[in-house]
């Protein structure tokens, strides 16, 4: 049994009480935390298909299956795609608003700067055989990418985060097209800095070094 009162939530069982904060949802609801439950009870709770328990608190998302709702950082993800641009999206996401003019184009221009791979990186991806799965290629170059900067690895280090971040959004296109282009057997098409994020992406992957995309 559950009673409810200000800030807390006591469950009954046999004759013992047990009491659990109360958390407020991104729509208001009230929730249980139950961190402590086998930690301090020894006792477990069953959700199947975990359809009433949050994972974690976010501030990035809110999701709702039931209604098909998606929001990034309060805005609707219909908004997003219609009104922003795909670095605009990654840079809410990231800082937590959506950038001024300015901001965006400081950001666009970061992110310019590192579109290239090190020429050594062409060396794995020809090591996958022909008929490698491109998302394996993907995840594999991803996290030999890493090797390239190690100066970079410390995730307490702030200025070290931000780097890793703004290289993983420049690099990942090119990576993720790389990976696509071994998979038909065509040549490698590297980025264009003259092409807005989404374009230069586009010709990565569909190009081809004999014409114009």
């Amino acid at each position: 049994m559950f009673n409810t009162s200000e800030g807390e939530v006591t469950l009954t069982h046999d004759d013992k009480e047990y009491t659990f904060p109360t958390v407020t949802g991104t729509e208001n609801e009230t929730g249980v935390d139950i961190s402590r439950l086998r930690a301090d009870h020894k006792k477990i709770t069953l959700d199947y298909g975990f359809a009433n328990t949050a994972p974690c608190r976010s501030a990035i998302t809110y999701v709702n299956g039931e209604t098909g709702e998606l929001r990034y950082r309060g805005y609707k993800i219909e908004e997003l795609a219609d009104q922003a641009s795909f670095p605009e999206v990654a840079y809410l996401l990231i800082n937590g608003e959506l950038p001024s003019k300015a901001e965006l184009e400081e950001y666009e221009a970061e992110l310019r700067g590192h579109t290239l791979l090190n020429e050594e990186m062409k060396a794995l991806f020809d090591a996958f055989p022909r008929g490698a799965h491109p998302m394996g290629i993907l995840s594999s170059a991803t996290a030999g990418m890493s090797t390239f900067y190690e100066r970079y690895h410390d995730p307490k280090d702030a200025d070290a985060v931000k780097e890793s971040t703004v290289r993983l959004m420049a690099k990942l296109p090119t990576v993720a097209a790389f990976a696509y282009k071994k998979s038909i057997g065509q040549p490698y098409m590297y980025p264009r800095n003259d092409l807005d994020y989404s374009s230069n992406f586009l010709q990565m992957m569909f190009g081809l070094p004999v014409e114009e995309y």
